[in-house]
């Protein structure tokens, strides 16, 4: 029965969305970006609606938490037809005109914000106005391009306090038995002038903290340590 009840659950992801559009744009250094900056981590994105496997359930709405939203507490995106935002500056104006109209999932929200409440999350936010931003949209075009499955954002809440988000995780998890794929969209080194400068001080720092993430939030890690 354990193996069974085991299937039937949807893994999490962390995916790296990249630098705004950037799978977007011509990938041959003739952009803000040196060639194949993004080309491995497109192909890994576009494989993302596969990685359930066959024995998991049919993913049928997808529950992301973006970097890009911090609130004072947890907040949901409620609307039916979420906008695209596009919260990225300085790119080739093609970009600001994307589409990836996947719809809201009100039901969805409303569920995640039980979930929480019953957690102790007493004061869980509900978001009629905003759109899904880049750390949604942008990846989630590769994962899924007919734009078909219904999505809801959840923010971060402000200080990122880890205990605070792993108490959000643990709340949440039943909706993986229910078809949620949850989705953690950010980058472990968001300091981009360091990313591609290289400097040998940053890469040290880099590495060892994605060694650290790794055995802490990988398969067989320890998240609470």
């Amino acid at each position: 029965a354990t193996d069974t009840m085991a299937a039937a659950a949807l893994p999490t992801v962390f995916i790296n969305h990249g630098g705004g559009p950037c799978f977007f744009m011509p990938d041959d250094g003739s952009g803000p970006f040196p060639a194949n900056t993004w080309r491995k981590m497109a192909s890994n994105l576009s494989q993302l609606a596969k990685l359930p496997g066959p024995n998991a359930p049919k993913v049928k709405a997808i529950l992301v938490a973006s970097a890009h939203w911090e609130t004072e507490a947890p907040a949901v995106t409620v609307a039916a037809n979420p906008p695209l935002l596009y919260d990225y500056y300085g790119f080739p104006p093609e970009t600001y005109e994307i589409e990836w109209p996947a719809p809201g999932d009100p039901d969805l929200a409303q569920r995640v914000k039980r979930l929480l409440t019953g957690a102790g999350f007493p004061n869980v936010l509900e978001e009629r106005e905003k759109g899904f931003d880049h750390g949604v949209f942008i990846p989630l075009k590769l994962a899924f391009p007919a734009a078909d499955v219904p999505v809801v954002q959840l923010s971060l809440v402000q200080g990122l306090d880890p205990k605070t988000h792993l108490a959000m995780g643990k709340a949440l998890a039943p909706l993986r038995r229910e078809g949620v794929l949850i989705i953690g969209s950010g980058m472990s080194f968001h300091n981009l002038r360091a990313f591609f400068g290289a400097d040998e001080k940053s890469v040290a720092a880099a590495e060892s903290f994605d060694a650290w993430l790794d055995a802490t939030c990988g398969e067989d890690g320890d998240a609470s340590a």
